[in-house]
């Protein structure tokens, strides 16, 4: 019974009410046409804040803290093994793919030049924007600050660590 009087009381109140439905379902937007091609361009990715000026007055220890989080894919180690991520012993002033045996991205072998402290600043703030193609799946750490303890703490990582600049 409750069925039925539901039912109807749709048929009644549809018939009772005649609803009416716009042409269009949508709501239109005026944009004026003064836009330019720029505005329709995607925004290029911001450079980082440089991280030389801040790299005398970085704190290793906390940069060894801020590690922790890279530590389930990465080792630090010397002749430390690969994991998902290479090992990152003497990284800094090094060249791109560095680790014997382990398997890199096509983006990553293409690089030029070697880890210096500005390129590995842009890699930490924005692995895919830096180097498109990379595998290495990681947002990216936003703090100037922490990047350059971060590096600070990576340019210990060697016998022999690279120069301040």
């Amino acid at each position: 019974m409750a069925t039925l009087i539901a039912m109807f009381a749709g048929f009644f109140s549809k018939k009772l009410l005649h609803p009416t439905y716009p042409a269009e379902r949508a709501y239109k937007v005026e944009v004026p046409e003064t836009a330019t091609a720029e505005a329709d361009a995607p925004a290029a990715p911001a450079e980082p804040d440089p991280v030389t000026p801040l790299l005398a007055a970085a704190d290793p220890a906390a940069g060894q803290k801020l590690v922790r989080a890279c530590a389930a894919c990465h080792t630090f180690e010397q002749g430390g093994a690969n994991k998902v991520g290479p090992n990152l012993w003497n990284i800094v002033n090094n060249k791109h793919a560095h680790a014997e045996g382990f398997a890199y991205s096509d983006a990553m072998k293409s690089q030029e030049g070697p880890w210096d402290y500005e390129h590995l600043n842009k890699f930490l703030a924005n692995p895919k924007a830096t180097i498109p193609g990379t595998k290495m799946n990681f947002a990216g750490i936003k703090k100037v600050e922490d990047r350059a303890n971060l590096i600070a703490y990576l340019r210990t990582l060697s016998d022999s660590p690279a120069p301040l600049p």
